[in-house]
């Protein structure tokens, strides 16, 4: 029979306190999201049409919800309860969020789902999302008023940003293709297995299939003594 694992009375108030005020800062994020369409709607008298709501939003939430599944499966045991709020209230997840927090556990020499880690990665969000915010709210007042479209526009220029994301992933995952290499042979053989037979799957499918892939090779894996 496997042992529990010990809750201390603090640790336990912290989670609850986590989990309350991460509801419902999600729960008004939520509403407020809605809320900007709905007012825009009702003012300009302006409203979706329904017949192509019925043909649209089926495909759409199938999407969506897979990609949600897969979301929280592979970000909260690397992120903890509190990253994980922050990081799904704030945004920017998978391209800011996901490596702020893993860079900060790497730095600080804690691993993820512990009591270190869980701080570290909440902490490492939280200031990211301020700094990210005044970072934009600075360079959108400086490009308005000293830099045009048509510089941000350029040919020239519009190359950079396709890399952007490419960037990032490469220098984060880096370290982990080196310490983790084998789980990583079977997370890219998996989805280039998948994408031969199904080309047109959609991102948030294949996402969720290289994932569950992965954790059950690294379940067998552990098992066997290989990692």
């Amino acid at each position: 029979m496997a042992k529990e694992k010990f809750v201390s009375p603090k640790e336990k108030d912290y989670f609850d306190k986590v989990h309350r005020w991460g509801v419902m800062w999600t729960i008004g994020a939520i509403l407020m999201l809605l809320s900007i369409p709905v007012l825009v709607c009702i003012k300009l008298n302006v409203f979706p049409d329904g017949n192509a709501l019925k043909q649209v939003l089926p495909q759409l939430m199938t999407l969506y919800w897979l990609t949600a599944i897969a979301e929280v499966i592979a970000y909260v045991p690397m992120l903890g309860a509190g990253g994980t709020y922050l990081s799904f209230v704030t945004g920017n997840i998978s391209n800011l969020k996901l490596p702020v927090g893993l860079n900060a556990m790497n730095s600080a020499k804690v691993k993820a789902n512990t009591e270190e880690g869980e701080v570290i990665a909440t902490i490492a969000i939280g200031v990211s999302a301020i700094v990210t915010t005044i970072i934009i709210a600075v360079g959108v007042v400086i490009f308005s008023l000293f830099v045009g479209p048509e510089v941000l526009q350029a040919p020239a220029i519009k190359p950079a940003f396709d890399f952007v994301l490419p960037a990032l992933f490469g220098a984060l995952a880096a370290s982990y293709f080196g310490k983790y290499w084998k789980l990583v042979i079977v997370g890219v053989l998996v989805g280039v297995i998948v994408l031969i037979f199904s080309p047109a799957m959609g991102v948030g499918t294949l996402m969720f299939i290289t994932i569950v892939a992965t954790l059950a090779a690294g379940f067998g894996m552990y098992k066997l003594k290989w990692l």
